[in-house]
Order: C-alpha cells, then sequence, then structure tokens
C-alpha cells in the first residue's frame, strides 16, 4: 500500500509528561526548532496525506485543542479523559471517528506526539512496507546503541516478529538484543478493531497495552512484521528537558547540513540556530551566533551575522545584517542593516537602503537607498529613496493615545537630532536643520529650520562657578581676562 492510501494515522498525545516537570504546559506544546513536540508529529503525519489525522488528547487537553486548532485547523482531537493506556487511547480515537459516522478500511498508522525526530518519509516506509507484506501489524523498530529500557524484538527466522520483551521481563539473551520497539506501528483497520476489543488490564498498571495486539494478532494467524528505522534516533521519545535538548540539537544538526549541502555557507555550525520553517537560496552566509526563527528567508548571496536573530523575517539577495534583532521585517536586496539594530513588526527596507548603528525601525518603510545611518528611532514612517536621515533623529509617532504617521520624502537631507512631530510631512528634496523640531510640514525644496536662536553669556563661568576645574581653564585660556 502506497503512503497516500493510509485510511489513517492516530497521535498518541494524551500523557501528562511529569518528568517534565512543568506545571502549565502538558508536554507535547513544549517545542524545539520552531515547532511543538505535537506539531511535529502532525507535520510528519501530514506527509501521508491521510484520510483521517486525529490526536488523541488528555492532559490539559484544552491548551492541546487550541494549539492544534491554531496551527492545524485539518486535525481531528478524540479526548482520552481518563489516561488507561496507549491501547485504550487508539481505541478512543477510533470511537471518536465512529462516532462521526468515519469506517476505516487500509492502514492505521499510530505514532506518538513525542518523538519529534520522526520524519514522514519513515512513516511512509513503514506504511509501504506493511501493505506490500501483507501483514496484519507492522512495527517501527531502531538498532540502538544501547537498548536498556526499551522493549525487544524478538524476531522469527522468517523475519517476522515472535513477540516484544520489556527490559525488565528480558532474559540476559534477549537484553543483548539491540533491536527495539519505537512505539510506532502500522495496523489493518479491522484487525486493529478487532485486537482492541480483546485487551484487558491484567497487568501491574492496570491499563489495556496497545502492544498486546500484536500476540492477539499473531495467535489468530497474522503475520507480525517490523521495518527498521534508518537513523535509530529518529524514534528517540522526549521525557524530560534533558531529552529535549539534545532531540534540540539533533534536529538542528540536520536542518544546517541540509542547508549546507543546499549551498549555505555555515560558518560555525555549533553556534548557529535554524527553525524549520527557514527557507534559503545559494551563497548565503550564516555568520556565528546567529538564530534563524519562524519563515525567515535568506536571499541568494546575503550575509546574515555575526550574532543576530530573525524572526519570521526575509533578508533579500546580496544583503548583510550584522548584530540585529528582527521580527516580521522584509529587508531588500543589498540593504545593509546594523551593527546593533532593531527591526520590529512591519519594516520594509528597500534594495540598497541602510539601518545603521543603535537604529529601531518600526511599522515603516526605507525606499531604495534610503539610509537611517546611526542612533535613530524610526516609527510609522515612510521615508523616499534616496534620503538620509540625520544621527539621533525621531519621528514623534504617538501622542498618548494615538499614533501617527511621518512621510519624508526622496531625496531628502535631514539633519542631526531632528524630532518629527507626527502626523508631518517633508516634501521631496527638502532640507531639514540639525537640531530642529520638526512640527509643521516642510514643502518640497524647501530648508526646514525650528530651533531658538543661541546667545552666549559672556563670564557666566567666572561668576557662577568661581574656583571650579572651568573657571580655571577658562581663566587659563583668555589669559585671566575678564569675558565679556
Amino acid at each position: 500500500m502506497s503512503a497516500n492510501q493510509t485510511a489513517a494515522v492516530i497521535v498518541l498525545a494524551a500523557g501528562g509528561g511529569t518528568r517534565m516537570k512543568s506545571k502549565a504546559l502538558p508536554k507535547v506544546l513544549h517545542s524545539l526548532c520552531g515547532r511543538s513536540l505535537v506539531g511535529h508529529a502532525v507535520a510528519a503525519a501530514q506527509e501521508l496525506t491521510p484520510r483521517q489525522l486525529v490526536v488523541v488528547v488528555g492532559h490539559l487537553r484544552e491548551l492541546v485543542e487550541e494549539h492544534l486548532t491554531a496551527h492545524y485547523p485539518g486535525v481531528r482531537t478524540a479526548v482520552q479523559a481518563e489516561q488507561n493506556g496507549t491501547g485504550h487511547a487508539v481505541r478512543t480515537a477510533l470511537e471518536a471517528l465512529a462516532a462521526d459516522g468515519v469506517e476505516l478500511d487500509g492502514t492505521v498508522v499510530v505514532t506518538t506526539g513525542d518523538a519529534p525526530l520522526l520524519t514522514g518519509a519513515t512513516l511512509a516506509s513503514l506504511a509501504a512496507a506493511h501493505g506490500a507484506q501483507g501483514n496484519g501489524v507492522t512495527v517501527l523498530t531502531a538498532v540502538v546503541p544501547d537498548a536498556t529500557g526499551y522493549g525487544r524484538i524478538l524476531r522469527e527466522a522468517d523475519g517476522s516478529v515472535a513477540a516484544i520483551v520489556e527490559h525488565k521481563d528480558a532474559t540476559e539473551a534477549q537484553r543483548a538484543v539491540d533491536e527495539i520497539n519505537s512505539g510506532v506501528f502500522a495496523f489493518d483497520a479491522k484487525l486493529l478493531a478487532h485486537a482492541l476489543s480483546q485487551l484487558n488490564t491484567d497487568n501491574v498498571q492496570g491499563e489495556e497495552y496497545l502492544t498486546d495486539t500484536l500476540e492477539i494478532l499473531r495467535t489468530a494467524g497474522h503475520r507480525v512484521g517490523a521495518v527498521v528505522a534508518d537513523d535509530f534516533r529518529d524514534v528517540a521519545g522526549i521525557n524530560d528537558r534533558v531529552q529535549l535538548a539534545e532531540a534540540r540539537r539533533m534536529l538542528n544538526d540536520r536542518l544546517l547540513e541540509r542547508a549546507m549541502r543546499e549551498g549555505v555557507t555555515v560558518v560555525d555550525p555549533a553556534s548557529t540556530w535554524f527553525d524549520v520553517q527557514v527557507t534559503y537560496e545559494p551563497d548565503a552566509v550564516v555568520l556565528p551566533g546567529t538564530q534563524l526563527q519562524g519563515a525567515t528567508h535568506l536571499g541568494e548571496g546575503c550575509e546574515v551575522g555575526p550574532n543576530s536573530t530573525l524572526t519570521d523575517t526575509s533578508v533579500g539577495a546580496g544583503a548583510r545584517v550584522s548584530n540585529t534583532t528582527a521580527e516580521r521585517a522584509e529587508i531588500g536586496e543589498r540593504a545593509q542593516v546594523g551593527p546593533y539594530a532593531y527591526l520590529r513588526p512591519g519594516t520594509k527596507l528597500g534594495r540598497g537602503a541602510k539601518a545603521g548603528t543603535y537604529v529601531e525601525i518600526k511599522n515603516s518603510e526605507l525606499g531604495e537607498g534610503a539610509k537611517v545611518p546611526h542612533l535613530s528611532y524610526i516609527g510609522d514612517a515612510t521615508i523616499g529613496e534616496g534620503t538620509n536621515v540625520g544621527a539621533a533623529s525621531v519621528t514623534v509617532n504617538y501622542d498618548g493615545v494615538n499614533k501617527h504617521r511621518t512621510v519624508i520624502g526622496a531625496h531628502c537631507r535631514t539633519g542631526s537630532d531632528n524630532m518629527f512631530i507626527a502626523p508631518v510631512t517633508v516634501g521631496d528634496g527638502a532640507y531639514t536643520a540639525a537640531g530642529s523640531v520638526i512640527t509643521n510640514d516642510v514643502p518640497a525644496g524647501s530648508l526646514g529650520v525650528a530651533r531658538a536662536q543661541q546667545r552666549n553669556i559672556a563670564g557666566w563661568v567666572a561668576r557662577k562657578r568661581p574656583g571650579s576645574s572651568s573657571a580655571q581653564a577658562a581663566a587659563a585660556a583668555t589669559g585671566g581676562a575678564e569675558q565679556q
């Protein structure tokens, strides 16, 4: 059976995850590389294009259901009100489908919500082998360096599975087996339903174990097969935050390797982090200490870093971004950002634009070649092509109640230490004088000056600060003469 004929995928995500030591968050909502644990499970399952995709929820189910609705709206949920074992969880999912009039026919894949490294390709191989071999059930297994604590796979001479023996129940010879049960299975839908009806709670935990269905089906004459995962790390489950960190590192290594093989230079993989949604084009360069989060995109030949964090941000071809934090920003081709810049949501930098040192921009557009070189805040503004904004400038966009917009036209030259009191417009080609507080529109081609006239009060230091170091320096400079 091909992967696109999978009748259903059931994701088991009802457990409490007590070893995560979290009061507010269920285990399956802890995240790594831009997705929740259950999100990784759902994304892998979706690659099989199943006719039905059901996530079994239980512990803090409202949070899990809200998360799934927000990010995976096509996914069904089934509530396991009491966690009575994996077999009970699967039966809960089938009963929820039946209540909606869904009758399954074909392959049902059962996977877990806490194995984020499990790929859709591995699930597809499991489903395909299950159909091709005509098995009643097929187990996904892994050959591991250390099988301590895992259920061992015991095989018959023909390669079928004779039994799964838990570590505590295994003999010394069985403990030497290095092939383990992953907890991921492919079933024939009709046989699964029948086997689940035969389960009992006659065990130490008093729960219905899904693994007991294998012996039920085998006793009934159905073949129990197994598929070995190509990479044993694919089946690694997350039980505590140490394992979460280990899985995050492994997944990040995979993401970086893929990027490098597709033409991205990652100078220091050990200090670089990618989310799974990050995309890129050839010849992009990522310097040390950089985190690319969400749906960030790197254009051809751009350079990002060092020490930059970009979230849901697009970087145009040939752009340079150094020591920068950016969120939901658009950085145009050949633009320059940083060092020490902060691009907030709604920032759009045109081709060749510059947001320089200690510049913060929010909800603003810089036209092609426009520059805000240093020490400025640009909020709720439109700046035209070729304009240069002087150092220490601020678009004063907030009056305490509402935000207002500043418009600075094309090819303007605004002086240093300018305050633009929005709403205000500076016309194309206009200049503003340094130190000005611009409260009125400046027509195109005009010079806006808004500052008090300077006056000097001679002798003030000698009279008001006698004996001070300043007075002594002034006296030395003037030869002791009274300043007039």
